[in-house]
């Protein structure tokens, strides 16, 4: 069963990680393997996510989304995203970009540098916010208690998340600001850079949030009036077209997973930024994640269950946190590569451990059900 539903991602990655070893030798191997885990990673709520909805699908729109959906997930935001990001950052056009990280990686390390202010502000500002809303809402099942009771309390307060955004990141404006002017106003401009890029990041995210509610609603209606007519049609005594029915539903599903599809790739396509600048290394690394994630969606319908390890979730979204600091702070400093993709392992490692103890503590106890985690001393964290 894991052979089968894994056997592409597994070929995939002994392909992607023998052109990394001939593109860049072992370095870019280890790059490529962290690109990989860190999609992996940050993607794992999203492929339980789109396991229980697709389930509801008929086998042709989960053969759809498997298909087409691979297409524009793997290849329109995997690879073809972080061309655009560098092309419109850099100002010029993405055949240009490619070219220049396929023949002149000099040059396109260079445009990336001075690229890298706007990419980290407006990257930064989406993970933040994805971490934001995420730390800020109410949870039966919460893994650092210490830490997400009180900020949950918090969360309340509505639009509390960009407020904690904005305020960052005119923070992060000014210390640029008045770092460059300290070093001769060479860098002024770029401090009104991060500020644009920024707030461009805290509207796409918003944009992005507010189709995804849209297509849900749209999905939730679209059940509502299926049993509506279903119901009307037993009463009557006449036949419901159900091909028709399943198929409109099925259709709204699919547009709203593309669009949740797209939102979760952010992430991982953004966060790749504070790992390399390399379009290759990225392109690979993420490709390969992307296809784990499928094969994982797959594996949890097949199933038929959902994945036992609760706090998987949260340790995604504390390294998604931290990526977003990363990358506000590479504005105006370096940090090492491994430090980076090291953080959000050590993470994801340590929401994995806390989960198998959950889940040994619940046994242990009787299988206490997860609404009682929290009430009856079986530990919920770390």
């Amino acid at each position: 069963m894991v052979l089968k539903t894994f056997g592409w991602s597994f070929a995939i990655t002994v392909l992607g990680l023998a052109a990394a070893v001939v593109y860049g030798g072992w370095e870019a191997f280890g790059v490529v393997a962290i690109l990989c885990v860190l999609e992996i990673s940050l993607s794992f709520d999203n492929a339980v996510v789109n396991a229980g909805i697709l389930k509801k699908m008929n086998a042709f729109w989960q053969k759809i989304f498997l298909t087409i959906g691979v297409l524009i997930a793997v290849f329109g935001m995997r690879l073809v995203f972080p061309v655009v990001i560098v092309a419109v950052s850099a100002k010029i056009g993405p055949i240009e970009a490619v070219n220049l990280a396929l023949n002149d990686a000099d040059r396109y390390q260079e445009l990336v540098t001075d690229a890298h202010p706007s990419i980290a502000a407006f990257g930064g500002m989406f993970l933040l916010m994805i971490f934001l809303d995420f730390i800020f809402e109410d949870r039966d099942i919460q893994w650092l208690r210490w830490i997400e009771r009180p900020l949950a309390k918090l969360g309340k307060v509505d639009m509390l998340s960009v407020c904690i955004a904005l305020i960052i990141l005119l923070i992060t404006a000014m210390t640029f600001a008045t770092q460059a002017h300290q070093h001769g106003g060479a860098h002024v401009d770029k401090a009104q850079t991060v500020l644009i890029s920024g707030i461009a990041g805290l509207i796409t995210y918003l944009v992005v949030g507010g189709l995804s509610g849209y297509f849900e609603n749209k999905l939730e209606e679209e059940e509502e009036r299926e049993h509506e007519a279903e119901e009307a049609a037993k009463r009557s005594g006449k036949k419901v077209s159900a091909v028709q029915l399943a198929g409109k539903a099925a259709f709204f599903m699919f547009l709203y997973l593309e669009v949740l599809d797209a939102s979760f790739s952010f992430d991982g396509v953004i966060g790749a930024f504070a790992i390399t600048n390399d379009i290759v290394l990225m392109a690979l690394g993420l490709g390969v994640g992307a296809m784990y994630v499928r094969s994982l969606t797959v594996y949890l319908v097949r199933e038929g269950t959902l994945d036992d390890y609760v706090y998987l979730e949260h340790g995604a979204h504390y390294a998604i946190g931290a990526l977003a600091v990363v990358l506000m702070v590479t504005i105006q400093y370096e940090i090492p590569e491994i430090v980076t993709g090291g953080i959000g392992v050590a993470l994801i490692g340590l929401s994995f451990w806390s989960s198998v103890r959950r889940n040994k503590a619940l046994a242990a106890a009787g299988g206490e059900s997860d609404s009682s985690d929290d009430k009856t001393g079986v530990p919920s964290g770390v």
